[in-house]
């Protein structure tokens, strides 16, 4: 029986790209080289996606002067956390998870490029969506895709 969560094709699509890019430059680099390996990637595999958007924060309904980044959000949905170390910590889930919560989305990937002999990750989920909501105008400022095409981008293709 297959295993069933959110957004599962897309997570796939998602780590073929990550896997492409550890079989093509192996375990060893900083992560701004894997982030930007990743970028190359997504765009050669035509995954839509938003490289270090500023999303905002709130504090019980204030919005914080602090923002964070996350290193993607593919098909405007998908909440991406990459590391470059040799052995993914608890640390790194629950910042991963704390990120997820932030932003409202229902899926993440946490990728250790760093791991050898192989690529590591985890799939969260979560579970208490909708507390906070990414902020429109950090999208619309990242490179990649605009916040319509975002949007498009969260479409299912029926082509």
């Amino acid at each position: 029986m297959t295993e069933e969560y959110p957004l599962r094709e897309e997570t796939f699509r998602i780590l073929g790209a990550c896997f492409e890019v550890y079989n093509e430059m192996g375990c060893g680099f900083l992560e701004p080289v894997y982030q930007e390996c990743l970028e190359i990637e997504l765009e050669l595999q035509n995954t839509p996606f938003v490289s270090q958007p500023v999303l905002d924060l709130e504090y019980k309904g204030t919005a914080l002067k602090k923002n964070y980044q996350p290193d993607f959000i593919c098909f405007g949905n998908v909440l991406i956390e990459i590391k470059a170390v040799s052995h993914l910590a608890s640390e790194h889930q629950a910042q991963t998870l704390n990120y997820l919560n932030a932003s409202g989305f229902e899926v993440a990937l946490l990728v250790n490029f760093g791991h050898y002999p192989k690529l590591d990750y985890v799939r969260l989920v979560n579970q208490g969506r909708g507390k906070l909501r990414p902020s429109c105008d950090g999208l619309e400022k990242s490179k990649p895709l605009s916040k319509n095409q975002l949007n498009e981008a969260h479409k299912v293709d029926s082509s």
